[in-house]
């Protein structure tokens, strides 16, 4: 069942030859490293086996899961990432973790002074808002240590216009909005438009979120990330840069503007979204798109352990489309779906078979039919 996988896998990866710019050094602005409480966990050498897969010199911001052992403070995993981080040789960059009720911070400055370069917050893990002043204390230790924050900004969040508000009163914080900021994206796009450092990280399944985000936000707010081990590099560079070239982009998403962040550089100025409002579709590209979403549905709506046979009623709809005998316009991106359908279902046969790497070639799947023709922005 290895062959699937390679296919499915070198179509990624030669697309992302032809999209990525060649000087241009990737650096994912979202990974985990150690142990979750829902069972999840990644070590260094399975993170740098996932980067390498996209380029030896790729790199990424790490931070600790929802460590069982976080308590006091999140002291004990912040201190295996940092310690992960030195030995990476410079492949990974530490974030501290924080919660708000636990000391947060003598943590993120005892953190800070041993090498941490940002710090991450989870306000649905933590069970936290931002309406407070353990929140505005946390973004003014922000300020004043000049790092960024990123933030969980997707599913299981109510309106998060408290967050809007804080930064708005801190202009000076730089700020990632994790997961395509999706929670309030339209919230988000309208009140933080003039702010002078938000991003959004691309760390996102839907690729409907993301082409909508593009069409809300400056592509210089936009910073590729894959939320390992939850997502994966490759996948999710496919994903950033095919949505990334659709908008008529090739430039920075990648790394240049997570570099610049970390960096303390200017950004690039912000220029008007790419993409435009109102998209003419291909009809049976949509029709392979919301099948395929109502598959990532099934898997992802449901409750733990993770499911991805679920999918296979939604993939198999959407092989039907492909094999369209009149497919129009749309026929080879017909066939490069189908293609890589096949293998999701070859890989979901296997019992043995990561289930995120067939969910990775699945949302592959339907970034294509979202984005043909290519460039529509521009």
């Amino acid at each position: 069942m290895r062959q699937p996988l390679s296919s499915g896998y070198a179509t990624l990866t030669d697309e992302i030859a032809r999209l990525l710019p060649r000087r241009e050094l990737v650096l994912d602005a979202h990974a985990h490293l150690g142990h979750d409480e829902d069972g999840r966990a990644l070590s260094v050498a399975e993170l740098l086996t996932y980067l390498d897969r996209v380029d030896p010199a790729a790199r990424a911001c790490v931070f600790a899961l929802h460590d069982p052992e976080r308590r006091p403070a999140y002291r004990v995993p912040n201190d295996r990432v940092l310690e992960w981080a030195r030995e990476s040789g410079g492949r990974l960059i530490p974030y501290c973790r924080l919660d708000p009720a636990d000391e947060p911070l003598g943590e993120a400055e005892r953190c800070l002074a041993l090498g941490a370069r940002g710090i991450k917050l989870h306000p649905r893990a933590q069970s936290f808002g931002f309406g407070n002043e353990a929140a505005a204390a946390i973004f003014a230790l922000a300020r004043d240590a000049a790092v960024p924050i990123l933030i969980h900004a997707g599913r299981g969040m109510g309106p998060m216009d408290s967050l809007a508000d804080l930064a708005l009163r801190y202009p000076e914080v730089p700020l990632v909005l994790a997961h395509a900021g999706i929670a309030d994206q339209g919230m988000f796009a309208t009140r933080l438009a003039g702010h002078p450092a938000a991003l959004y990280d691309t760390a996102c399944f839907s690729w409907v979120d993301l082409i909508e985000l593009f069409a809300r936000v400056p592509a210089e707010r936009i910073v590729f990330a894959s939320d390992p081990p939850y997502g994966r590099p490759l996948s999710g560079l496919f994903h950033a840069l095919r949505v990334a070239a659709y908008a008529g982009l090739r430039e920075a998403l990648a790394g240049g503007t997570m570099s610049a962040l970390l960096e303390r550089r200017a950004l690039a100025p912000a220029r008007a979204p790419r993409i435009p409002a109102n998209r003419t579709v291909n009809g049976r590209l949509a029709r392979v798109g919301a099948y395929l979403l109502s598959g990532f549905g099934a898997v992802t709506g449901s409750a733990p352990p993770l499911d991805p046979a679920k999918a296979l009623p939604g993939i198999a709809l959407a092989r039907n489309v492909c094999r369209d005998p009149d497919p129009g316009a749309a026929g080879p991106a017909l066939a490069q779906i189908d293609e890589l359908l096949a293998g999701v279902e070859q890989l979901l046969a296997n019992s043995s078979a990561e289930p995120f790497l067939a969910l990775g070639l699945m949302m592959a799947a339907g970034t294509i039919a979202a984005t043909e023709p290519l460039a529509a922005g521009g």
